[in-house]
């Protein structure tokens, strides 16, 4: 180890959002190679986002997507309704009773208040978890977001938004958790170092939804971080080189995250905006464990998340063990690694 860095050790930490195309388009990433960047990436466990081909809203899609996978475990979160059409709600309690980490419909935002209602009264009764996606076609994230937290002040179910992205969705979010409504949020790697300014040659590895904000939204993102009103998630994003290098409106939405959140998250809250190692850390473990059933049990069963901070390393995305290489990271050089 060169003299210039030292490790540190941490609880297991948990990536609360990750797209592995399995099954449905193994080409940009399968179980195997998802697992295998979330072991590179320094995860001790990670939950896979229910938008496979065919979605994961029955049972068995559920039970046999969950898995302990050498030293990383993998948990599956379960369509809120049935083909994440949102239309009918699908079968809650089985797919509790599979082993649901939580209910959503990923990025098909349940737009009728009737349904999601219906869906968070029972996900309430069995103490679980509804996480939106919370941007759809002709309403913005706080408009999502102000409907779902009057559902859930409504219902009283626990309610999670994915990758918050705006000021105005921030302050949502800390007002709701000031009034002691059961709300969580996560903040991505790329939400909190970008901004769109940052955007060169209008490449879409640059594009993602929701999309970069203002710097403005940057700013808020990191402060309510710090601030501990939100935790971390990457939103792993994998998509084949023939969905990326294409025209910006064409191209799909979304980036690979998992060999690259630590670094960055890292450099910006701790190096850039002194956040405390441990709060830092807890982003990472304590609080997205706290979306999971009986997640503080799972904790001392996840292995150590070692980093070896000090010493500058450049990102190399032709080295990724991720399939697909749809970063904008690329040259990029951090100084906190996962070992």
């Amino acid at each position: 180890m060169p003299a210039t860095e030292r490790i540190l050790e941490f609880p297991g930490f948990v990536d609360v959002h990750v797209h592995f195309r399995d099954p449905g388009v193994p080409e940009a990433e399968t179980t195997e190679s998802g697992l295998a960047a979330a072991r590179r990436g320094g995860f001790a466990a990670v939950v896979a986002m229910p938008n496979t081909e065919p979605p994961m809203d029955s049972p068995s899609a559920v039970a046999a997507n969950r898995r302990d996978a050498g030293d990383v475990r993998l948990f599956s979160s379960a369509c809120i309704t049935r083909g994440r059409r949102g239309v009918e709600v699908a079968d809650l309690e089985a797919l509790a009773e599979a082993g649901a980490a939580f209910f959503t419909d990923d990025g098909s935002y349940v737009r009728d208040q009737r349904v999601l209602e219906e869906a968070m009264a029972r996900a309430c009764d069995l103490n679980m978890v509804v996480s939106q996606h919370d941007l759809a076609p002709g309403l913005s994230e706080a408009e999502c977001i102000r409907r779902d937290l009057s559902v859930c002040r409504e219902t009283g179910c626990r309610f999670h938004v994915q990758h918050i992205s705006t000021a105005e969705g921030v302050e949502l979010v800390r007002d709701a958790q000031k009034e002691g409504l059961p709300v969580s949020a996560e903040a991505t790697p790329h939400h909190i170092l970008l901004c769109r300014d940052d955007i060169r040659d209008n490449s879409p590895n640059y594009k993602m939804a929701p999309p970069l904000g203002t710097s403005e939204d940057r700013f808020e993102v990191r402060k309510a971080v710090k601030d501990g009103i939100l935790m971390f998630a990457t939103d792993h994003a994998p998509h084949p080189k023939r969905l990326k290098d294409c025209p910006w409106e064409k191209a799909a939405n979304g980036i690979v995250g998992l060999e690259t959140a630590i670094p960055i998250t890292y450099a910006v809250m701790v190096e850039e905006e002194g956040m405390d190692v441990a709060a830092w850390a807890r982003a990472w473990h304590e609080m997205p464990l706290g979306l999971l059933p009986g997640g503080r049990g799972i904790a001392s069963s996840l292995r150590k998340t070692k980093v070896a901070v000090g010493a500058k390393r450049a990102v190399d995305a032709s080295a990724f063990a991720s399939l697909s290489r749809n970063c904008p990271y690329d040259g990029m050089t951090f100084s906190c690694w996962p070992c």
